[in-house]
C-alpha cells in the first residue's frame, strides 16, 4: 500500500517515535559514515531567501548519502517574472525530484506547497515560525551533551525571540521533549502572547539553568531603536565569560553569530561553547531526515 506522502513543514509532523529513530540514525552517522543510502535521490533545493549554512549543510547531508542536488535561485529568474510559488514548484515536481528543500519568507509557504502533494517538502526556514532541522539539530546537541537526559533541563532563550523562527521552533519541540524554556529580553523583543516565564536579565535565570541558547540581535528588524546600538545591546545580553563564571551552562547559537553582541570572543573559544559542534551535527541530523522522508516513509 502507498505510505500518505511525508514532508517536513514542522517538528510535530514527526512522531516521537520517528524523533527517536531520527536522533539514532543521527548519532550512528556521526559514529561512522553510513553507505551511499540515497544514491539514486535527486533532491532540488529553492531558496528565496540567502542562506550559506542552512543550504551548504542540506547540501553537504544529501551528498554523504549519495544524493544528487540542484540548486535553485528563484530570487533571480521565474518569480521574477510574475509566475505564482505554486507554478514554479508544480514546474519543478514536473521533472520528478525525490524531493525540495524550500527556504521562504512566509510562514505559509511550504506547508502550502506540502498540500499539493507532488514530492516530499522540506522547511529549511520560513518567515519567523518554523525551522524545524535547526530545532532538531539543537535537541541532538543538548541531547548529546546530557547523554540523552534531557526532560526537567532548563534552557534559556536570550535574543530577539519575537522575530526568530529558531525560537519558535526550539520551544515546541524542547517543550514537547520534557524541557523547561525561559525567555530572555527585553519586553520588544518577547513574543506578544506567549505562556512561558519571561525574564529581562540573565541574571534573574543564570542560576536556573543548564542550557542558554543565544539568538542574532537582529535590531534592525524593530520599527522604533530599543538600544542606541549594538554595544548598548551587549551590555545586557552578551553571554561573557563574567556573567558565567564557572557554572557549568552549554551555550548554543544558531549562527551566524555576532561576535561580542550575541556571545563573547572568549565565550565562543570556551569548551561550554557549542557552536561549531551545532554545526557538525546540522549535518548529520540532516541526512537523518534526509533518510527519514526518502527512504522509509
Amino acid at each position: 500500500m502507498q505510505h500518505p506522502m511525508q514532508h517536513l513543514i514542522d517538528t510535530d509532523n514527526f512522531s516521537d517515535a520517528q524523533i527517536a529513530n531520527l536522533l539514532e540514525d543521527a548519532r550512528r552517522f556521526k559514529a561512522q559514515r553510513p553507505p551511499q543510502l540515497l544514491k539514486d535521490k535527486l533532491l532540488i533545493t529553492l531558496f528565496f531567501e540567502p542562506s550559506t549554512r542552512t543550504r551548504s549543510s542540506f547540501e553537504v547531508a544529501a551528498k554523504r548519502l549519495g544524493a544528487s542536488v540542484v540548486h535553485l535561485d528563484p530570487s533571480r529568474s521565474s518569480t521574477k517574472k510574475g509566475e505564482s510559488l505554486e507554478d514554479t514548484f508544480a514546474n519543478l515536481c514536473a521533472m520528478e525530484p525525490d524531493g525540495v528543500i524550500i527556504r521562504h519568507e512566509e510562514n505559509q509557504a511550504p506547508g502550502l506547497l506540502a498540500k499539493m502533494q507532488m514530492t516530499p517538502v522540506i522547511n529549511a526556514g520560513a518567515g519567523n515560525y518554523a525551522h524545524p532541522t535547526q530545532a532538531l539539530l539543537d535537541l541532538f546537541t543538548i541531547s548529546e551533551h546530557f547523554n540523552g537526559n534531557i526532560a526537567g533541563k532548563t534552557i534559556a532563550i536570550v535574543g530577539d525571540i519575537a522575530n526568530s523562527r529558531v525560537a519558535s521552533s526550539g520551544i515546541r519541540l524542547l517543550t514537547r521533549m520534557g524541557m523547561k524554556v525561559l525567555l530572555v529580553a527585553p519586553k520588544p523583543f518577547l513574543p506578544k502572547e506567549t505562556h512561558l516565564p519571561t525574564f529581562e536579565n540573565i541574571e534573574e535565570v543564570i542560576d536556573r539553568v543548564d542550557v542558554i541558547m543565544s539568538l542574532r540581535a537582529q535590531l534592525e528588524r524593530h520599527k522604533k531603536p530599543i538600544f542606541d546600538d549594538y554595544g548598548e545591546y551587549a551590555k545586557h545580553y552578551c553571554i561573557t565569560k563574567e556573567r558565567l563564571g564557572e557554572r557549568n551552562i552549554l551555550i548554543l547559537h544558531p549562527g551566524p553569530v555576532m561576535r561580542n553582541i550575541d556571545i563573547s570572543n572568549e565565550m565562543l573559544d570556551d569548551p561550554r561553547c557549542k557552536v561549531l559542534e551545532q554545526v557538525k551535527n546540522g549535518v548529520f541530523v540532516r541526512m537523518a531526515v534526509l533518510k527519514l522522508l526518502l527512504l522509509d516513509s
